[in-house]
């Protein structure tokens, strides 16, 4: 089946014509027809259009007209990604009709090099969750458990991967929102540098921690993808003017005299210890290779969460406040302007978003501004200031993606206890630091995580640290096996 081949295979075998584009993208779509009743990975499938994009890049190789470098590949997009006249609704029912008059950055580049968009998938709702739990139209399912979450908010984009619906795929990471899922469902996934991908058509959520990341079968599609959407956009004012290299140039697989700290507070009480020992095999492997280790200190990492959680809804509010009932999106009805906001708000959006408007609402009161969100930012700078401590020395940071293994789906109730799933991923996107989730193990049936972190514009570092352990890790190349269930109705276009 092409479907379990990786992206670097299909591009090999598109280059040499010993496939067709039509062929990939029917493959896929036969994968999801098996496949998607079960998982449950898009909102929105696009199948006439990547059918009729697969016959116009064949027709290009047949008269030697130049293609991309992802030509004839199929892929999927979160679906807070804008995609000019195909619906995004960011699982939200404030946006349950809003069809985009315009391409994110992202979603332009990919067409551009010729990939071919599949569908929308799954997320919580406006990107808040970490479990896809908090989506106003169904929970996706994890293809290793299809009664646990594949984690959040990405959970469509890396379920569509792990369940070898599209090729790669791309979500974006807030707190963890790309790394959790990648780690919950055995793919890797890759957060850039805050401004290395550009956040243009991005519906954003927490605007100075949203980054647009990716997810791949391997470490090698992951630098395919960056190779692509590793860009400078003027159209993104936090967009950085630098110009990006040859990711994968960085896959030669030597890590020797390379440094990694491993920080004692990613390794704490709570712990799952089969998650710890993979984590620790994992070193052990890179130690293996000449890479040398040690023990470090990240002291204020443990504020991470309390931090996150005054300054992301404090953004979260300031940015959905656009959604109202006037412009676009859901309407409710009403006798007048006061009652058109009080109801459209009060039935748009979920209970999760609700909380997080209104948390942030309160810290950024007259009342508690300086109280909460101001002592937020300096505690951000703090940690920010840890990291810069130990890159002066390491090249890399190591920690487990996540504490535990994937959750069964309605299992974590308290709230506390949901939101201590970032714990491990919330510092890096609050340094803006790159960061990447690499499969680490198997336990009890379920995969394991190990995340690299890296300096800014760094993603090379992580690359190659990364696929080195990849190629020499010995871990089995399992996949999830998935049989037919009844599921969720899909818009189809």
């Amino acid at each position: 089946m092409l479907t379990q081949f990786t992206l670097a295979e299909i591009v090999d075998k598109l280059a040499k014509k010993e496939i067709s584009a039509r062929e990939v993208t029917e493959a896929a779509l036969a994968r999801i027809d098996a496949v998607e009743d079960t998982v449950k990975a898009f909102v929105t499938q696009t199948r006439e259009a990547a059918l009729a994009k697969a016959a116009q890049i064949d027709a290009k190789r047949f008269n030697g007209e130049e293609v991309g470098p992802l030509a004839g590949v199929p892929m999927a997009l979160k679906d807070n990604i804008c995609t000019k006249g195909i619906r995004t609704t960011c699982s939200s029912k404030m946006l349950h009709n809003f069809i985009p008059p315009y391409d994110a950055t992202v979603a332009e580049l990919l067409e551009n090099a010729g990939s071919i968009l599949l569908g929308k998938t799954n997320l919580d709702e406006f990107a808040m969750g970490s479990s896809t739990e908090n989506s106003a139209f169904f929970t996706t399912c994890n293809p290793w458990d299809l009664e646990s979450v594949p984690g959040g908010s990405s959970g469509g984009s890396a379920a569509a991967v792990a369940a070898e619906e599209v090729f790669f795929a791309l979500g974006s990471d807030t707190a963890g929102s790309v790394r959790q899922p990648a780690a919950f469902c055995g793919v890797v996934g890759l957060k850039p540098t805050y401004g290395r991908v550009s956040r243009y058509g991005l519906i954003p959520f927490a605007s100075s921690l949203d980054q647009i990341g990716s997810f791949t079968k391997d470490v090698r599609d992951c630098a395919l993808v960056m190779n692509v959407i590793a860009k400078y956009d003027p159209r993104d004012s936090t967009s950085a003017n630098l110009a990006a290299p040859d990711y994968t140039t960085f896959l030669d697989g030597n890590v020797k005299g390379l440094k990694i700290g491993i920080p004692k507070e990613y390794f704490v009480e709570g712990i799952n210890a089969d998650v710890k020992a993979n984590v620790h095999k994992a070193i052990a492997v890179l130690e293996s290779l000449g890479a040398v280790a040690e023990e470090i200190s990240l002291p204020h990492s443990e504020f991470g969460i309390p931090a996150y959680y005054i300054i992301a809804p404090a953004e979260a509010s300031s940015n959905l406040a656009r959604f109202d009932g006037v412009q676009y999106g859901f309407q409710a009805e009403a006798d007048n302007l006061q009652e058109l906001y009080e109801k459209t708000r009060s039935a748009g959006f979920g209970p999760e978003v609700k909380r997080r408007i209104i948390l942030g609402t309160y810290v950024l009161s007259s009342d508690n501004y300086d109280a909460y969100f101001v002592k937020a930012l300096k505690v951000r700078t703090l940690i920010k200031e840890d990291f810069d401590k130990a890159f002066a020395k390491y090249d890399v940071i190591l920690t487990p993606t996540t504490l535990g293994l994937p959750f069964k789906q309605g299992a974590v109730r308290d709230l506390v206890s949901m939101y201590l799933n970032d714990i491990c991923t919330v510092p890096t996107n609050m340094a803006g630091l790159p960061a990447i989730s690499v499969p680490c193990g198997y336990v009890d049936g379920l995969p394991v995580g190990m995340q690299l972190i890296g300096k800014p514009f760094a993603e090379g570092t992580i690359l190659r640290v990364a696929h080195a352990y990849e190629q020499n890790s010995g871990l089995p190349k399992k996949k999830p096996t998935l049989t037919a269930k009844g599921g969720a109705v899909h818009e189809k276009i």
